[in-house]
């Protein structure tokens, strides 16, 4: 049996647009700062007074190298990973430099040999601390934890449907020979689909298309039963997202909101684009009968860890039950990702 293929080496700089790295970054330098006052005071009070006055001379610093290094992002990615590490600690220690002969200029610092040498090693130091870190972080998720991940989380089409969609052929080889051809091509498509390698992010277009295809399959079982609409509202065509986001959100609608109730039922799906967020709204009904905690729970904690390998802390995922106007209760899921295009 072949084992899981390899991921390549996790970048080792991190993506300083990411709103979960510079948090990250943000709140490291300052536990940093927080120690150095801790180690060179006496006492508490004395800790907060030092750390108040480091504090004071590191923000400045620290914003400008995120926006320095937030807008160096792609240049740090072309270049060899250990160039680009030396490109940050350099620009960190220039900055610092640069910063304190700026407050000596207006008379708030001595300046001097021995103050520049202090902040040139501390500066180096800190940066290579984050940097570090953010190294082993990148180690604990990949190459081979984030793959098995990854691999077991999107193989889940739950066998109920392969069984009923054979069977639903079946029923059409003597009726309707070519419907029956089109369906196995369609399934053909969606089991490729999860053989396909999940690492990479693809245009939205393609996610689209698969969704179609399972849903097609799924209609052929249910008939006018099933109904699907779709609302795309200026969303790039070039648009990236996970693989296989969203046919698990779609398959437990089925399963738990048409299949059991017996009953014609919608399913409602918008893409919206706002900003630099892609906005994906999934809506069905709910059937107080089925096992919808337990179902929807699983795909919904796969899909946010998903999300999370992908995106860190800039994706959200949000779900809960409705009662609308005319009383019918509904299941609405709420995605919201960065926007990434095919050049990102």
């Amino acid at each position: 049996m072949p084992s899981i293929k390899q991921n390549p080496a996790a970048p080792p700089l991190p993506d300083f647009r990411n709103f979960g790295v510079m948090l990250r970054i943000l709140l490291g330098v300052n536990l940093l700062a927080l120690a150095a006052a801790l180690v060179q005071s006496a006492g508490i009070n004395e800790t907060v007074g030092r750390y108040v006055d480091l504090a004071a001379w590191v923000q400045p610093l620290l914003l400008l190298d995120l926006a320095v290094f937030a807008g160096l992002r792609d240049v740090l990615r072309r270049i060899d990973p250990q160039i680009g590490r030396v490109v940050v600690v350099g620009l960190t220690v220039i900055s610092a430099v640069v910063l304190l002969d700026f407050w000596r200029f207006l008379g708030f610092d001595e300046g001097g040999w021995p103050r520049m040498v202090r902040v040139v090693v501390l500066a180096g130091a800190t940066a290579g601390t984050m940097l570090f870190y953010f190294s082993l972080r990148a180690r604990a998720f990949s190459p081979a934890l984030a793959e098995a991940r990854l691999q077991a989380l999107t193989a889940r089409i739950r066998p109920h449907f392969l069984f009923n969609s054979l069977n639903a052929v079946l029923s059409l080889i003597r009726t309707d020979p070519r419907r029956a051809e089109n369906t196995l091509e369609e399934l053909a498509e969606l089991f490729r689909a999860l053989m396909r390698d999940h690492r990479d992010l693809l245009p939205l277009a393609d996610e689209i298309a698969l969704c179609r295809q399972y849903l097609d399959v799924e209609k052929l079982r249910l008939g006018d039963r099933l109904n699907v609409e779709w609302e795309i509202v200026d969303v790039p065509a070039d648009l990236k997202v996970p693989p296989l986001m969203l046919q698990p959100l779609l398959e437990n609608a089925v399963y738990h909101g048409i299949e059991p109730s017996g009953d014609m039922g919608t399913i409602r799906v918008r893409f919206a684009r706002n900003g630099d967020e892609l906005h994906i709204d999934l809506a069905n009904p709910c059937f107080q009968g089925s096992d919808r905690q337990h179902g929807n729970r699983m795909a919904l904690n796969n899909i946010r860890e998903r999300l999370a390998l992908h995106y860190d802390l800039e994706a959200r995922l949000e779900a809960r039950e409705e009662t609308g106007a005319d009383g019918r209760r509904e299941y609405l899921v709420k995605i919201v990702l960065p926007c990434r295009s095919s050049k990102s």
